[in-house]
């Protein structure tokens, strides 16, 4: 008899219950780390405990409107100075590099404003007297020569002013201004100068008010050093 019951085979519904048993302690076996994992992934990911917590983070400035004028007055700057000033002038050197200061102070401080509101804040305002004073160079370009400066009254001055905000003036620019002499460049300078000068007025508010509700560098270290010890 127990010969006969070691040799009588298994009903298949016993080896189906018992495969299938063995095949979900398998999954749940193999699941649990996997699981795990996940949790103390998302669990480090969204802990308000990173010791990098106090890094401010910043679009690239080459995506900046104002950064993108500045660089327009740039290349206008330089192709008017060249075209239509004495190689010997030293008007020439002052509105390049005042033209130059203004674009590169935004962009070393919208990289200094990781680690130095001060030096974002102080490098902004330098970019903006810098185009203030190639402002003046253009004024004064204008006046001494008996030209125009197109005021709100002049007829070509909205215009002027609508196409210096649009978007089609970034493509249009370096071929538009080989058409133009130079009152129409100078007005187009001045308009492209004002915008600039009223965005960076505007960043310099935003950047006051962000630091006075977040504080400086030193106090967001303080601040994510206390909170990681006291969550520890």
């Amino acid at each position: 008899m127990n010969q006969d019951n070691q040799n009588t085979p298994t009903p298949k519904s016993t080896q189906n219950n018992q495969s299938n048993r063995s095949f979900q302690s398998s999954q749940i076996t193999q699941s649990t780390p996997i699981t795990q994992n996940n949790q103390s992934t998302q669990s480090s990911q969204s802990s308000p405990t990173s010791p990098i917590t106090f890094l401010p983070q910043h679009g690239h400035y080459r995506n900046l409107r104002v950064y993108q004028v500045t660089e327009m007055v740039y290349d206008i700057t330089y192709y008017f100075t060249q075209h239509y000033l004495s190689k010997g002038d030293r008007t020439v050197d002052q509105m390049v590099q005042a033209a130059r200061s203004g674009k590169q102070n935004i962009a070393e401080g919208n990289q200094a404003a990781a680690t130095s509101s001060e030096t974002e804040i102080k490098l902004t305002n330098v970019a903006k007297a810098s185009l203030e004073e190639l402002l003046d160079d253009y004024e004064d370009y204008l006046r001494v020569r008996n030209m125009h400066q197109w005021g709100p009254l002049h007829p070509r001055y909205e215009r002027m002013r609508q196409y210096a905000r649009s978007e089609e003036i970034k493509k249009e620019y370096a071929a538009t201004i080989q058409r133009m002499n130079d009152e129409e460049i100078a007005n187009l300078c001045i308009t492209l100068i004002h915008q600039a000068i009223y965005m960076l007025h505007k960043l310099l508010v935003t950047m006051q008010t962000r630091f006075v509700k977040e504080g400086g560098i030193k106090e967001r270290m303080y601040h994510s050093r206390t909170n990681y010890r006291n969550n520890q």
